[in-house]
């Protein structure tokens, strides 16, 4: 251990401390004494004195008055704060309404008493410097409470227990004639750890913190007791991981506490606590012998130290078609056919991004659409190429949107049952995913959980198998765990650490590099996830340009120092709106009667490492941070932070490691190049970026003329039809249909795994699609030519010939040549290609899909584009129409493109003017009050009601009497 020594600048710091000391406490009063005297009046005043005149003199002595009784508050904080400091038990008392003159006596006597010579050990509570002070804030007790830290120990069997009692005593008797009890050093102290209280969570830090006035020598306090038999006959191998009835031996340094004593000195403890502690301190010599502070990791030597393991897990099952399920990217070619394997490999964040971005697309489509922003940008988001086109592409075959909508419903739905029984959230500190059943950690048991959860491997694992995941609805309730984040896997169970419930700091060191690609996926997987409301995630030293990604939920922040003077103000807030909510922790706020307050996370990612004065400050911020719903993950160069609950370090070959934890997993990462890539689509896909102009041509033209007759035409639109092609035979009927579907709705081509991911999702081998491809490509056959209507090119992607179109590429085509193409120039050319347009539209998009398949159609936004373009033919052709006050034919177009986008408010308002063109009032009020019956309990909207006013000033009245 390296200990802090005193420097130049302690001294000078307890020197001005002094000073400012003997200014407030004598400097004060002595001036108020010579310069003004005693304010208040010698006698009893009588009631001629209240009709007196308000003078200067009489306000000064006001004013004096108000001043002494400041001086006399602040000298009770500093007296209050002196004793606890020289008591060393527990956190100061609560001067009332003294807050800010507490919280400057706090640091004023902390200053001072730093450059003592046994300031450590007389200061539990001033290491804080005031930020543990906190209205809800109990008394600091002797007793520690469990943290089982991210992995709850398992319990030993008897066997075990047996065996490792005899070892203790064998050890014990041979150190007895050694004459070497650590028992008989006068200045060992030994602290029992009692059963928890509430929702705070202790742990070594916090030990250490209180009984050696320092949190960071919580090592030292694991040196002296790793791999010592406890007296349940487990033992300590993890610094994070402690147990109710535990002995920890202290530092003989330690002060503060009931239960740090020797044990034949501990009178408030029962005989058989002191027998235990008593046992317990023989085995010292043993700790040591096996492993000790030298001698390497418990985990290696530890002879029978309990090691962490992944849940337990079942055999996955097999399909109908005896392939054997698994994740999409699992089951497929070890080759990524040049796709980022980041992100091929990360299913959560992918599908999370990939819905992130659809929802933005469809943000620009209809903001373009309705001329919100700037003009008409066309019906088509720009197409991605280069990297951005693979990374697209990753994400299109990584994603696993069904797996987040189990997580989302698996989780909301346990927040709602523990509501129905009052029971309160328990604390999360990750969660597994395994062959789709979701195992989640506790912090400590927390009895039986609400059907169908079930027990895990242990009392601090709850159980959900996916088979009872499906069965779970939307429930209205807030998100129980939104920090939930990936990590990476370990042994095909892929981990999701909480970062707002960690007990503190969770370090991260490593390569630069490494350590950024690690980074930028918890961000931007935090930003997009879909299992949270809303959350605050600040960056600090990367990630500027990770805005794009969620606008509403990260920020940037340039400095360290901008970040700690913004957490102290909302740690600050966070414990005010828990006090006067009556809540101990975020948790309670999230359900029950008082789950609208919502509680949204605030999430902290530092990626560079803070120097040793901010390093400090954040580990007195993240002391309380996990009740209050704050979570800090800090990038370090060392691996040495103070205040780091979890200690974790990425390698240069992708492994996140954290050897007191037990992990060793395969970290999920967002390297540099796909990092940028990703902010380009999402950048590209912005609804408010300015473009370079118009861009409404489509990405595949047809030749509508006769001469352009296509040798295969798939009906899309409406039900499915194809024409042109035999209808295969056998049960791949369905599949091909679908792959065709797939390929004529992306002309610009679509990469095999993409193909084969849309059509499996559970993915499949090799084999299977190599087969499926070659029947697809001798079913759609060649061109008279010879050319063959299914190709690759020259980036591997599969194309269609242009020989082979869609009703949509016709319909996009004809309404392109209608509004910039020789419609321009020629009326009837304009009239008949529009109407032409409309005939195309049969229904919705592939209509009688079957159930269960064509599930990609989530990630497209054709579901979007179609109803506007349908919109905008109508429109076009409505307008064609009433140039010629044909209100008649405007109507029946209008009605016409109604019937596929019946919730175009355009179309409405232009159905409105058409038929109060007709000059008949009864049949405009009609309609009107057909309006109003579809809006719904919402009612009109406002640019709907201001046209009615336009039209028919007195319809409120007309429908009233009609209705």
């Amino acid at each position: 251990m390296r200990i802090r020594r005193r420097s130049f600048g302690d001294f000078v710091k307890a020197f001005f401390a002094l000073v400012a000391l003997a200014v407030l406490l004598v400097g004060v009063p002595g001036a108020l004494a010579t310069q003004i005297g005693w304010p208040l009046p010698d006698g009893v005043p009588s009631l001629d004195w209240l009709q007196q005149e308000i003078t200067v003199h009489t306000f000064l002595n006001i004013l004096t008055v108000i001043v002494w009784l400041a001086w006399a508050q602040f000298t009770a904080c500093v007296l209050v704060e002196m004793k606890a400091a020289l008591s060393g038990v527990g956190v100061p008392g609560r001067v009332p309404g003294a807050g800010p003159s507490q919280l400057l006596a706090r640091q004023l006597v902390a200053a001072l008493l730093l450059v003592g010579a046994t300031a450590a050990s007389f200061t539990p509570g001033l290491s804080q410097l005031g930020n543990s002070y906190d209205a809800n804030q109990k008394p600091t007790v002797a007793a520690a409470q469990a943290t089982p830290g991210l992995f709850a120990q398992q319990q030993e069997q008897a066997s075990g227990a047996a065996a490792a009692l005899a070892e203790q005593a064998s050890h014990a008797a041979a150190h007895a004639d050694a004459g070497g009890s650590t028992a008989q050093q006068g200045d060992t102290k030994f602290y029992r750890i009692q059963p928890p209280e509430g929702r705070h969570h202790d742990s070594l830090w916090e030990i250490a913190q209180r009984h050696l006035g320092d949190g960071r020598r919580y090592k030292e306090i694991f040196e002296l007791n790793k791999d010592r038999v406890q007296p349940d006959g487990s033992k300590l191998s993890e610094a994070s991981l402690i147990r109710p009835g535990w002995i920890m031996e202290m530092p003989g340094d330690a002060r503060g506490g009931d239960l740090v004593e020797m044990p034949d000195e501990a009178p408030n403890v029962s005989p058989d606590v002191q027998q235990q502690i008593s046992d317990y301190a023989q085995t010292g010599d043993h700790a040591q012998g096996a492993g000790g502070a030298q001698g390497g990791s418990g985990h290696a030597q530890g002879g029978g130290a309990t090691q962490v393991s992944v849940p337990d897990q079942q055999r996955p099952s097999h399909d109908g078609t005896g392939h054997q399920q698994a994740t999409a990217v699992g089951a497929e070619s070890d080759s990524s056919f040049g796709l980022p394997e980041a992100l091929l490999t990360a299913p959560l964040l992918a599908a999370g991004l990939l819905g992130a971005l659809g929802r933005r697309r469809r943000q620009a489509l209809w903001q373009s659409a309705f001329g919100s922003v700037g003009g008409r940008r066309g019906m088509e988001p720009p197409t991605p190429t280069g990297d951005a086109q693979d990374v697209q592409d990753a994400l299109l075959v990584g994603a696993d949107p069904e797996g987040v909508r189990l997580l989302d419903r698996s989780l909301r739905g346990l927040a709602a049952s523990l509501a129905e029984e009052s029971r309160a959230l328990p604390v999360v500190y990750a969660a597994w995913l395994s062959n789709g059943d979701l195992h989640l950690q506790l912090a400590q048991p927390a009895g039986k959980p609400p059907a169908p959860w079930q027990q895990g491997q242990d009392q601090t694992f709850w159980m959900l198998a996916r088979t009872d995941a499906e069965r779970y609805e939307d429930v209205d309730t807030a998100a129980p765990y939104p920090g939930l984040v990936s990590l990476g896997t370990m042994d095909d169970s892929r981990l999701l650490l909480n970062l707002e419930a960690v007990p503190g700091i969770v370090s991260l060191s490593g390569r630069e590099a490494d350590r950024a690609a690690v980074f930028a996926s918890v961000a931007a997987e935090l930003a997009t996830n879909g299992w949270s409301d809303r959350m605050t995630i600040t960056l600090v030293g990367f990630g500027e340009d990770l805005t794009p990604l969620a606008p509403n939920r990260i920020r940037h922040l340039e400095d360290v120092e901008a970040l700690v003077e913004t957490m102290e103000a909302e740690t600050r807030q966070r414990r005010g709106a828990l006090g006067a909510a009556g809540h101990d922790s975020v948790l309670t706020g999230r359900t029950g009667p008082a789950q609208h307050t919502r509680w949204a996370p605030h999430l902290v990612l530092l990626a560079a490492q803070p120097s040793a004065e901010d390093a400090v400050k954040l580990a007195e911020l993240a002391a309380d941070a996990g009740r209050l719903g704050i979570g800090y993950l800090v990038g370090t160069e060392t691996g040495d932070l103070p205040g780091a609950a979890w200690e974790m370090e990425i390698t240069g070959q992708g492994k996140l490691l954290a050897p007191l934890l037990g992990l060793e997993l395969d970290a999920q990462l967002l390297p540099a190049a796909q990092q940028r890539a990703v902010v380009e689509l999402f950048v590209e896909a912005d609804p408010e970026r300015e473009s370079d102009g118009p861009a409404t041509t489509p990405p595949f033209l047809v030749d509508i003329s006769e001469q352009g007759r296509p040798a295969v035409y798939a009906r899309l639109v409406g039900p499915y039809e194809i024409i042109g092609l035999d209808d295969p035979d056998g049960e791949r009927s369905a599949l091909l249909h679908e792959a065709l579907a797939l390929l004529l709705l992306h002309r610009e081509g679509v990469h095999p795994r993409v193909l084969s991911s849309a059509l499996w999702p559970r993915g499949v081998t090799d084999d299977v699609r190599g087969a499926l491809l070659d029947r697809l490509h001798d079913w759609l056959g060649a061109d008279p030519d010879g050319t063959p209507r299914l190709t690759t090119d020259g980036s591997g992607r599969l194309t269609l010939a242009k020989s082979v179109v869609s009703d949509l590429d016709v319909l996009r085509s004809l309404y392109h040549e209608a509004t910039q193409g020789r419609g321009v120039d020629s009326r009837a050319v304009r009239g008949r290609l529009l109407t032409d347009a409309l005939v195309l539209v049969r229904g919705p998009l592939l209509a009688d899909r079957p159930e269960g398949r064509y599930r990609w159609l989530t990630h497209e936004i054709v579901d979007a584009q179609l109803p506007l373009l349908v919109a905008d033919t109508g429109l076009a052709l409505c307008a064609f129409h009433m140039e010629k006050n044909r209100a008649e034919k405007a109507i029946e177009a209008l009605q016409a493109a109604l019937r596929t986008a019946p919730a175009d408010e355009r179309l409405w308002h232009e159905l409105l003017r058409a038929t109060h063109a007709t000059g008949d009032p009864d049949r405009l009020t009609a309609l009107a009050t057909d309006l109003i019956g579809r809006s719904g309990a919402r009612g009109l909207p406002p640019r709907t009601e201001a046209l009615l006013d336009e039209l028919l000033p007195a319809w409120r009245d007309a429908i009233a009497a009609v209705g």
